[in-house]
């Protein structure tokens, strides 16, 4: 059984413990608010690039544009196959890093020929030591999302479809879902399908238009652009998911913590009660002593 001291100084430990889950837990709270944020200053220019890329195929219904070729069955064996894999940089985020990874994995079991490129330092590590080959060059932080990071992303990723070395990208990434667990998502980058970006177009958008230069040319300028805007939100999203995942996990862990510290309060509070009663059991015990010895000197009887 522990001791008062023992009991006392893990309580100290506790108590400290939970002010580090509780400072990480705000943090987390202000990097996601921060994310979103960002993310919500750039969605109207991305979502209007899409627009203009339904309106294009209105005047350019069939094209044999490279991101639009006709996508083969993902079971076909022949195909060489591209996985971006988001995860974090950092643990304890809960189950966040490891859904992320068991998509993956379950991916590279039906695609044998498939090249993987891993963002975040926790899938890097994961794959390092179990000996998973994946691109090493194409080393990015998910910390801190940024445009000019997913435009980088976006031109090595081209780069591997224009030299024809793959013919399928796909990227994992974690949806969020505001206070509830984020869903992990598998989404096809490349090629396209026109699908994506059929609207329905009003009257006066049907009207014949001239292209300077012509409408192939506009769609080879914008697709990378809008290829960058669903990475960049693919990072956001898996960004605020992994945030929330560490606000919940560091929520649970201070809510554990205050469990430990009643139960650990309790069990040294009997502590203490048991040693104040055994030391007021000597206290009367000694007077009772005294007692009797000053009768016995006076020789009266002892009560």
């Amino acid at each position: 059984m522990l001791s008062a001291s023992e009991i006392r100084a893990r309580i100290n430990g506790v108590k400290d413990t939970k002010k580090i889950t509780d400072a990480m837990y705000m943090i987390s709270s202000a990097k996601m608010r921060k994310a979103l944020r960002d993310l919500e200053h750039t969605t109207p220019y991305f979502e209007a690039l899409t627009d203009k890329i339904g309106a294009l195929f209105q005047c350019i219904p069939q094209t044999n544009d490279r991101y639009f070729r006709v996508k083969v069955s993902e079971d076909t064996v022949h195909l060489s196959h591209g996985i971006v894999l988001i995860t974090s940089d950092k643990g304890l985020a809960g189950a966040y890093n490891q859904e992320a990874i068991s998509v993956c994995e379950a991916y590279l079991k039906h695609h044998s020929r498939t090249t993987v490129f891993i963002i975040g330092e926790y899938g890097r590590q994961y794959f390092m030591k179990r000996g998973m080959p994946f691109v090493q060059d194409f080393n990015y932080s998910a910390a801190h999302p940024s445009l000019m990071e997913a435009r980088r992303m976006c031109a090595e990723l081209l780069e591997y479809y224009d030299r024809a070395e793959l013919d399928e990208i796909s990227i994992i990434y974690t949806d969020y879902m505001g206070n509830k667990p984020g869903e992990c998502k598998k989404v096809t980058l490349l090629p396209l399908e026109k699908t994506k970006f059929h609207t329905e177009r009003k009257s006066y958008e049907l009207l014949e238009k001239e292209f300077s230069p012509s409408p192939e040319e506009v769609l080879d300028g914008v697709i990378p652009s809008y290829l960058m805007g669903f990475i960049y939100g693919s990072l956001v999203e898996s960004y605020c998911s992994e945030q929330q995942a560490r606000m919940n996990a560091m929520k649970s862990a201070s809510e554990n913590a205050e469990a430990m510290l009643k139960a650990l309060k309790v069990q040294y509070n009997k502590i203490r009660q048991t040693a104040i009663t055994g030391e007021m059991i000597e206290i009367t015990a000694g007077a009772k002593a005294q007692r009797s010895k000053l009768a016995k000197a006076k020789g009266e009887p002892n009560i």
